[in-house]
């Protein structure tokens, strides 16, 4: 047994889902064979064979995305609307919307009513299907702040001209390679929409998605945006919000978000990582969570991890708190088990994710005192 010493704690927000109970494995509900026609491939024929994949999904009716939000963008923990407009985990959130009842409508002002924002705006691709109605793009979000947002692309702000109740913003860009008005969101949420927007340059990398002042060139990124996502999508890592979220829209559309299930792509299609090729084939079997022990439940000193085979690898053990953020962090040696101290966190529900260089499981972990 090998106990890893921590050397990161970092508690940036505590999100206790109560009501999700059920265990988390990242690999779980991929079907069988989805991504076999990428199989041995990186860089752009990896994107290619991505496209072949998730390109033909089910395209809803405009209308039917308020009832499809009703189980894409649920909060677990309150049954409202998961608006990530007004979602603030690092401080208190202002207000919620009921479904249904709180659907925009007029609006005057913030807490009004929430809508169907296009996160890659809908005059940016001249409303064409299927992209009108892609519920990977498309979230439940306040109509003031998303009228406010409008179709300025997404950017950082140092001097915003108007904020809303969750830190979004709205101002000049300070990010290198664009300098006009932007739309920043809340921290918790720029990876979400980094793998919102890889998502479709893979999906409709053979369509136009903006106009001059956007953040593409056809069906690609513009350097500055690309440069801008890559470093969001590694600051803010992938949640179970999106996990479940993916599940709830591959329900509905028959198609996936593959930055969600393997985060890895970013770098293997955009990134460094373009020589080394994609292969999600034989780790799903090891990734069963059956052939996976975490015990005790609750933990309240320490925790136990045991792989179906030992590790032959240096890995990277992460604990994050449900809206996706890193708590504490380790490296490790190869090893037959794991075992965590985590009688420094909090009581509540964690995730506890496991990396190697070529696998990433992620368990459901319950801490308490």
């Amino acid at each position: 047994m090998y106990l890893c010493t921590p050397f990161l704690l970092i508690m940036r927000r505590i999100l206790l889902l109560l009501g999700m109970m059920a265990t988390v494995v990242l690999y779980a509900q991929i079907p069988a064979g989805y991504y076999d026609a990428a199989d041995n491939k990186g860089g752009n024929a990896l994107r290619v064979s991505l496209y072949s994949i998730v390109k033909n999904h089910t395209s809803l009716s405009y209308s039917a995305l308020w009832n499809a939000f009703y189980t894409t963008d649920v909060r677990p923990d309150n049954g409202k609307v998961w608006d990530i407009y007004s979602d603030n985990p690092d401080g208190v959130t202002a207000y919620y919307f009921n479904f249904g009842s709180d659907q925009c409508g007029n609006y005057s002002g913030e807490g009004d009513c929430y809508n169907r924002e296009h996160s890659v705006p809908k005059s940016w691709f001249n409303d064409a299907t299927p992209m009108y109605t892609d519920l990977f793009h498309l979230y439940p979000t306040d109509g003031w702040v998303n009228n406010k947002r409008g179709n300025l692309p997404l950017g950082e702000v140092n001097n915003p001209s108007w904020t809303s109740t969750n830190g979004s913003k709205v101002g000049p860009c300070v990010t290198a390679g664009y300098s006009g008005t932007v739309f920043e969101p809340n921290d918790a949420y720029k990876g979400d929409l980094a793998r919102t927007y890889f998502y479709m340059t893979v999906c409709y990398m053979d369509k136009n998605l903006g106009y001059e002042q956007s953040m593409f060139t056809g069906g690609s990124l513009k350097p500055w945006a690309l440069n801008m996502l890559l470093r969001w999508h590694d600051e803010d890592p992938v949640s179970l919000k999106e996990y479940e979220r993916n599940n709830a829209v591959y329900a509905l559309q028959g198609n996936r978000n593959p930055f969600i299930d393997f985060p890895e792509l970013v770098d293997k299609i955009f990134g460094a990582d373009s020589v080394n090729p994609f292969h999600p084939n034989g780790i799903e079997v090891w990734m069963n969570p059956s052939h996976w022990s975490l015990y005790p439940v609750p933990a309240t000193d320490r925790v136990t991890l045991v792989p179906p085979v030992p590790v032959e690898e240096e890995v990277l053990l992460q604990v994050l708190n449900l809206a996706g953020q890193v708590v504490q962090q380790e490296r490790c040696i190869p090893a037959e088990r794991y075992t965590l101290t985590v009688s420094d966190l909090p009581a509540g529900i964690y995730v506890l994710q496991l990396q190697g260089a070529n696998f990433r499981i992620a368990r459901k972990m319950v801490v308490g005192k």
